[in-house]
C-alpha cells in the first residue's frame, strides 16, 4: 500500500512539472499513441514489444495493455525502438487494458 502512495506521489509530482514547463503528454509519458491513416495503415507509438504476428493478426503489448489488431495481408512495414508501422487491409483494433492491484 505505501509503495503505491509512494508512486501516486511521484506521478502528480511529474504531471506539475510537465505542466509549468508544457512538455507536451506523449512526450513525458509511455501512454500509446496511434496515428490510423484508413484502413490500409496504423503507426503506434510508445509500445513494448509484438507478441504475436500473423499475416492476419498482430498482438503489441504496450505500457497500458494490449492491443490486438485484426485484418488481411497485415505486415510490419517498419520497426524502431520508439514505434511500429502496420500495413495492410486493417478490419478491427482491440485494447485489452491491464488491470492495477
Amino acid at each position: 500500500m505505501r509503495k503505491k502512495n509512494q508512486i501516486n506521489r511521484i506521478d502528480k509530482f511529474n504531471t506539475r512539472i510537465n505542466d509549468i514547463l508544457e512538455i507536451p503528454k506523449e512526450i513525458s509519458s509511455c501512454d500509446p499513441k496511434f496515428t490510423i491513416t484508413g484502413f490500409h495503415q496504423i503507426l503506434i507509438e510508445n509500445y513494448k514489444c509484438v507478441l504475436e504476428y500473423e499475416d492476419y493478426y498482430i498482438k503489441i503489448n504496450t505500457y497500458i495493455g494490449i492491443i490486438n489488431i485484426n485484418g488481411f495481408d497485415l505486415n510490419l512495414k517498419q520497426i524502431t525502438s520508439d514505434d511500429i508501422m502496420i500495413c495492410g487491409k486493417i478490419d478491427s483494433i482491440d485494447f485489452e487494458s491491464e488491470i492495477e492491484e
